[in-house]
């Protein structure tokens, strides 16, 4: 049974850090992205690196409500990514 939480606390510790590093990737993306769609797309990926991070955190603390906060911030995630986009395209957001 030892090696088992182990192997699950060595499984998380490298879960975070690999959704860490995605994150710092991302930023730098975000800040050196030559084009408005680049800096698009590393929002969009920070926001799913978001989810994985508080999915991963609900995970290893084994409480629920970060399932529905993932939730929410996917929600809010593609709502804002649409949004930005159409912005950056037609220069507002309702027609």
């Amino acid at each position: 049974m030892t090696s088992a939480l182990w192997l699950f606390d060595i499984a998380m510790i490298v879960t975070f850090a690999t959704l860490g590093l995605s994150q710092i990737l991302s930023m730098v993306r975000l800040v050196i992205g030559p084009t408005p769609g680049d800096r698009i797309l590393a929002l969009d990926t920070m926001v799913i690196n978001g989810i994985g991070i508080v999915i991963a955190l609900g995970i290893y603390q084994g409480v629920q409500i970060y399932f529905e906060v993932s939730l929410l911030i996917a929600m809010l995630g593609f709502v804002s990514t649409v949004a930005l986009a159409r912005f950056i395209l037609r220069g507002d957001i309702i027609e």
